[in-house]
């Protein structure tokens, strides 16, 4: 499947922001799953500086500073991607128990190394009520995918949807409390309680197909940037991602753009300004899919 994606997202600031630094992970990825054919960030206005890096998890980045006041400001991906299907995997993942011992038999450092996936981050704590629906939640699993599994549908009964229910800032434990939020909110609860009982887990931005094939349901979350779970599941898996909003396999509706320990890690836009009053943000998205071949 090929989708020709569009992301808008613009800000506009009740007092003139100036000094504005901003790092825009907003380019999907390029790996084995999916392949970025063309892709072109571009911001309204121009900023004075402009330079394309990539972090420490290989995302890519726009960094880019703004020498004039800003009263308003866009930004712009305009790609083409090419997405393959996901294919079912055999479980070969150890028991809960054994997986401890196949991350300590880790010896890499590196971006893919579940150590970096373990302990609590900026915006995801350990323990708690989650850890305890986690523990409780995953006990009966034979095996660390099972477990996965078995999490991701029980968020998913645990939680309902509801885009007005939340903030970009709200903790996840509050979210888990209230039993409503979005896709990030259902990640991060995800990833809380996957780390608490032993599963290293990590937090995925990307794109979900808006509409469905004929025939399947609507997704959620599918309106704006979505967000999942990557979890490593033991050094002959390795990871695997899910997506507990929907309690689905990733698989070809999805387009991944950046990875990460947490929503920190990876948001859209994030960088420092001189301001000296509230914004307000407007996300548009738009994710067209063509059958390659037609």
């Amino acid at each position: 499947m090929i989708y020709d994606l569009t992301l808008a997202i613009r800000y506009r600031y009740e007092s003139r922001a100036t000094a504005a630094r901003t790092l825009l992970r907003m380019v999907p990825m390029d790996n084995a799953r999916q392949q970025v054919l063309t892709a072109q960030v571009s911001c309204v206005p121009e900023p004075a500086m402009r330079s394309e890096e990539v972090d420490f998890f290989g995302n890519a980045m726009v960094a880019v500073t703004f020498a004039e006041p800003l009263s308003e400001v866009t930004f712009r991906l305009k790609a083409r991607v090419r997405r393959h299907e996901g294919e079912e995997s055999m479980d070969l993942s150890p028991s809960l128990s054994l997986l401890a011992n196949d991350v300590a038999a880790e010896t890499s450092l590196g971006p893919e190394s579940p150590h970096h996936f373990t302990a609590a981050s900026e915006r995801v704590s350990l323990g708690g009520e989650i850890g305890v629906f986690a523990s409780r939640t995953t006990q009966s699993a034979p095996t660390a995918l099972q477990a996965v599994r078995a999490l991701s549908t029980a968020l998913h009964d645990w939680f309902e949807f509801d885009a007005t229910a939340t903030e970009v800032t709200t903790d996840p434990a509050e979210a888990f409390a209230r039993r409503r939020g979005v896709c990030q909110d259902i990640s991060h609860v995800m990833i809380a309680g996957l780390r608490s009982v032993g599963v290293p887990a990590g937090y995925v931005s990307g794109f979900l197909r808006t509409e469905p094939p004929e025939g399947r349901p609507r997704l959620e979350g599918a309106d704006a940037m979505h967000a999942w779970v990557r979890a490593w599941c033991g050094r002959e898996m390795g990871w695997i991602e899910i997506d507990p909003t929907n309690d689905m396999a990733v698989g070809e509706d999805h387009v991944a753009v950046a990875i990460g320990r947490d929503y920190a890690d990876v948001a859209p836009v994030k960088g420092s300004l001189r301001s000296a009053g509230p914004h307000t943000t407007r996300h548009a998205v738009d994710m067209v899919p063509e059958v390659e071949g037609r």
